[in-house]
């Protein structure tokens, strides 16, 4: 065998390992871009996601919630109450004189506690707002939960009444029902659950509303028929 043929024969063999090297890496490409796909469609599914602006982060088990504290600051706090409390004695159409009386406050201290120059105990807040006619504990429950303005807006309303009567319902309903699983419950759930509720309630009015619209098309027909 001449030089040649063996330098072409070694040539040959290094050209077709470059090859087979060329395919196994292009199949192992292959292979992690068809991965790539199920990997993000798992990260993105059990990621948390990124909060909202203003809202609290929960944190893992067995760690705290992260707050604003700058919401919570007294200042902040007394002016929010303050306008709450002012709101409902004004459209309860009452003396201050008798809401002061039977809030078991001096006058004196109920016109501070409406202007903002005091703050009222939680007792006190409470029977401001029951000698005003309003629904105490919905609407302080809302004061905390979505802000005095959210507050505000639902004195005098019969949304108010329902959300006091689901609130107190609620802790004795899920501890009925869930038992043991109450404690599986997670924090990230709430919001799915209330826009779910707020779903169900606007179903059920529909539902209410489709049925007066029946009812009363059977009177008017059955009207016709005896005139």
């Amino acid at each position: 065998m001449s030089a040649n043929q063996a330098e072409d024969r070694a040539n040959d063999a290094g050209n077709r390992a470059r090859s087979a090297d060329f395919c196994a890496n292009r199949k192992r490409c292959l292979i992690r871009a068809f991965l790539f796909v199920p990997f993000m469609f798992f990260s993105f599914s059990y990621t948390r996601p990124l909060p909202i602006a203003g809202e609290s982060i929960m944190l893992a088990r067995g760690e705290t919630t992260v707050i604003d504290m700058g919401v919570l600051g007294e200042s902040q706090t007394r002016r929010d109450l303050a306008h709450l409390l002012h709101t409902a004695v004004e459209l309860s159409g009452r003396n201050r004189c008798e809401i002061a009386r039977e809030a078991d406050l001096h006058k004196d201290a109920l016109r501070r506690t409406l202007c903002g120059e005091r703050s009222p105990s939680l007792g006190e807040a409470l029977r401001i707002l029951a000698s005003a006619g309003m629904a105490p504990h919905a609407h302080l429950l809302l004061f905390l939960g979505a802000g005095g303005d959210q507050a505000t807006r639902w004195l005098q309303t019969d949304i108010a009444l329902f959300f006091e009567e689901l609130v107190g319902e609620l802790p004795s309903a899920l501890e009925r029902v869930l038992g043991n699983q109450v404690h599986d419950v997670k924090p990230r759930w709430a919001k799915g659950t209330a826009h779910r509720v707020a779903r169900l309630l606007a179903d059920h009015i529909d539902e209410l509303e489709r049925k007066d619209a029946l009812l009363g098309e059977g009177s008017a027909s059955f009207g016709g028929r005896n005139g």
